[in-house]
């Protein structure tokens, strides 16, 4: 039986893994402790060789020839070798047991899919089902010795009840060279088609995921079949073995302590037993018997695969499963938590624990607001090249007791004329009308008439520009852009005394002069312009981007 231990281990803990130190069974103890014991036994007759029976020129000969091995031992790549065959070996032996067939896809489907109350609907899904089962135990009656011990023949089989005197005879009959697991498959599939004509299987669509589920199974009991026949390659096998032994044969020269009285570096200690080396050769050689192990995980060894339990559980099974349980379906009733919306089981006194855990929101849900706020007049990390004097963005926050003066002037006004100069009535319902200012050729300015839907913009008015500006031509940079509706930057007025504008202006220093701005010629087209002012705002402004603070003049 495979060696179980998860539950011991089910806690982290002081000490968790020292009572599995103490097993026996499965161990590396039980495995090792043979090799153990004769390599102690060699090391202990060559140290008793060299001290008693030895003259001293043989001595002075014996301690050469240990420093020389002693010191070339180390040429042997010992961790590299035993590290890639172990994990070769480790992902192979966990590859096997996946690929080991299992029925319990197949008979769902089989179970749902082939209908029929009667004898004949009953004896159909029992039948295919047994050819399922028949398959994987002729494969793994053929990798798995303690299969093979159980079932040496194929009288065996029939008198197990996985197959008939019949069967046996037309199995028998089929001549081939070659392993015959697959014939089993071969029958199913020929009882589905059967059972399609009959009209048991509804339609196409059944069959077809009948036969996909089985083209699975028997895929496994394919795949179980080449990882018995194509090993770790044998070379590697031998290499990884000769490295192991031919290291240990070395150090039972080299590590043997020699006449402290001889003064050889290194040796001024005579301990007798050789601590670290028995320990290198249990931990080395463990590691090589841990291959040897895993790489046919279908003997009889102690952590090999349980091969006679999976063919009893998935035989038993399959067969209640398309037989025993088809169309038993307990009564359907209202759950507990029917009129629940919000229904959760209850907690034994032991997890009760549970229930005072916050539920999780997301790794950035508890957060402090410190580490989210803007750092007023402090500085902050920005992203590459935002970092630098004159192209850093600035975030301003205005006082409520600076004058409001916009740093954007963002104006919306409408095409009023349409090939002629005249609107349709259509369309002008539908432009939305914001209140704005307009200004003359003269340079007065007047109020737009038009006030029925004047919702307030997200920047504030511009200041009026200077008489001696006004004659100025629209610069190239300004575009002209239409819209027919309502934008999307519009507040109502009482939320414009709290309004933060942020501008991708550099950061000013020092006052500057401002470049004119013209004024667009009113020759008929209205059109909404994004111009920069052309003043100097005499407020103050906290730097979120550089965290510094500056004062315009």
């Amino acid at each position: 039986m495979t060696v179980t231990y998860t539950a011991r281990v089910a806690n982290a803990k002081f000490c968790g893994f020292s009572k599995l130190l103490l097993a026996w069974k499965g161990s590396i103890y039980k495995v090792l402790y043979k090799e153990f014991l004769a390599f102690f036994a060699m090391y202990t007759a060559t140290s008793v060789t060299y001290r008693f029976f030895l003259d001293d020129d043989q001595k002075r000969y014996f301690e050469k020839l240990a420093i020389y091995c002693n010191h070339y031992a180390s040429l042997i790549p010992m961790s590299f070798v035993l590290g890639f065959y172990v994990t070769l070996v480790v992902n192979r032996w966990w590859n096997q047991y996946t690929s080991i067939p299992l029925p319990d896809r197949l008979m769902c489907v089989l179970s749902g899919g082939l209908q029929g109350n009667d004898e004949r609907g009953r004896l159909l899904r029992r039948t295919m089902m047994r050819y399922a089962s028949l398959s994987a135990l002729l494969i793994l009656r053929s990798v798995s010795t303690a299969v093979f011990k159980r079932f040496p023949t194929m009288d065996h089989v029939v008198e197990a009840g996985f197959m008939t005197r019949e069967e046996r005879k037309k199995f028998e009959g089929l001549h081939s060279p070659y392993n015959k697991y697959w014939i089993p498959c071969v029958w199913f599939t020929n009882l589905a088609a059967v059972a399609r004509c009959e009209g048991r299987i509804k339609d196409d669509h059944t069959l077809k995921l009948l036969l996909q589920e089985l083209n699975a199974f028997r895929g496994k009991c394919s795949m179980l079949f080449h990882y018995d026949m194509i090993s770790v390659p044998l070379v590697y096998t031998q290499v990884v073995t000769l490295a192991v032994y031919s290291f240990f044969l070395v150090c039972l020269i080299g590590r043997q302590f020699l006449d402290p009285g001889q003064g050889y570096p290194g040796h001024d200690l005579d301990l007798y037993v050789p601590i670290f080396t028995l320990l290198q050769f249990f931990f080395y050689a463990g590691w090589l018997k841990v291959a040897e192990q895993l790489i046919n995980p279908f003997g009889e060894d102690d952590d090999d695969f349980e091969t006679n339990w999976l063919i009893d559980r998935n035989f038993q099974v399959s067969m209640m499963a398309v037989d025993e349980m088809y169309g038993d379906l307990p009564m359907m009733e209202r759950d507990r938590y029917w009129n629940d919306s919000n229904p959760r089981p209850p907690y034994t006194a032991a997890t009760l624990f549970v229930l005072r855990k916050p539920s999780f929101q997301g790794s950035t849900f508890d957060m402090d607001e410190e580490e989210t706020s803007c750092k007023i007049g402090k500085g902050g990390s920005l992203p590459s090249g935002l970092g630098q004097d004159t192209q850093s963005t600035l975030c301003s926050f205005r006082e409520d007791k600076s004058p409001r003066t916009p740093l954007v002037d963002v104006q919306f006004v409408e095409e009023q004329e349409r090939r002629g100069g005249n609107v349709s009535a259509g369309e002008s319902r539908d432009v939305k009308r914001v209140e704005g200012v307009q200004r003359d050729e003269d340079g007065s300015e007047a109020e737009s008439e038009e006030t029925s839907i004047a919702p307030v913009s997200l920047l504030p008015p511009p200041p009026p520009a200077p008489a001696s500006r006004e004659t100025s031509t629209r610069p190239a940079s300004a575009t002209p852009i239409t819209s027919r509706h309502r934008s999307a930057f519009l507040f109502p007025p009482a939320a414009q005394s709290s309004l933060e504008h942020c501008s991708s202006q550099p950061v000013i220093s020092h006052p500057r002069a401002m470049p004119p701005i013209p004024k667009p010629p009113s020759a008929g087209n209205k059109m909404f312009l994004l111009t920069v002012p052309s003043y100097i705002e005499p407020q103050r402004f906290r730097s979120v981007s550089m965290g510094s603070e500056f004062t315009g003049s």
